[in-house]
């Protein structure tokens, strides 16, 4: 998937401009780098463009994922300066829902078994034959 059709997929999923939408990726994106493993956020990043793979980096030092749940990481998410803090509720679940198209399965589900269940029933169902349905 190319940057711009994230960005694209974001903005739709969450009813937000483009601009608010790379906001918001950056600052999820960001958030789920210190929610999971250094070495998980790294592979997810490996398979992303490099406008949103480095949103996933974290600076040296920062090896251990923060034990957070899913309203705890929407505050996060809104606490960001650039981010309008209503429409973080929104944007959390578009961009999980849209990581999940962009990268393998095998890749999605590693990460997914790092978060509470509680993530992925905020994430979008899959359409009939596309990759894992996580909120069951």
């Amino acid at each position: 998937m190319e940057y711009q059709d994230f960005i694209n997929a974001v903005a739709a999923r969450a009813k937000v401009s483009t601009d608010q939408a790379a906001t918001l990726t950056r600052s999820t994106l960001q958030t789920l780098a210190y929610r999971i493993s250094a070495g998980q956020a790294e592979d997810l990043a490996y398979q992303l463009p490099d406008g949103l793979a480095a949103h996933l980096s974290r600076p040296l030092g920062g090896e251990m994922a923060a034990p957070f749940g899913f309203e705890e990481f929407v505050r996060r998410v809104g606490d960001d300066p650039d981010v309008d803090r209503a429409l973080a509720g929104a944007a959390v679940p578009a961009v999980l829902t849209t990581l999940r198209e962009a990268v393998t399965r095998d890749e999605f589900e590693n990460a997914a078994a790092q978060l509470p269940k509680e993530f992925w029933q905020a994430i979008e169902p899959v359409s009939a034959g596309g990759g894992p349905h996580l909120a069951s």
